[in-house]
């Protein structure tokens, strides 16, 4: 495994996001991945902070698990 990709526990949320996302959710009491799923793509962008590069990253990971992101109401 290379060195620059760093194991993560399946919960965290992707390093990939960034810190202005990461930090939006956590605003949002949002620090696993698995609490993503709660909120819709719509929802998660009014945050500052998360644009569509984060939630393309959002999507995979949670793609990966078999999860998604609420549908938007």
């Amino acid at each position: 495994m290379p060195d620059r990709v760093k194991e993560q526990p399946e919960s965290a949320l992707p390093k990939g996001i960034g810190k202005p996302a990461t930090r939006a959710l956590a605003t949002i009491g949002i620090s696993r991945l698995e609490q993503v799923t709660r909120f819709s793509e719509a929802q998660l962008l009014a945050l500052h902070g998360v644009g569509p590069k984060a939630i393309r990253i959002l999507k995979a990971a949670l793609d990966a698990q078999g999860k998604s992101l609420a549908s938007d109401a």
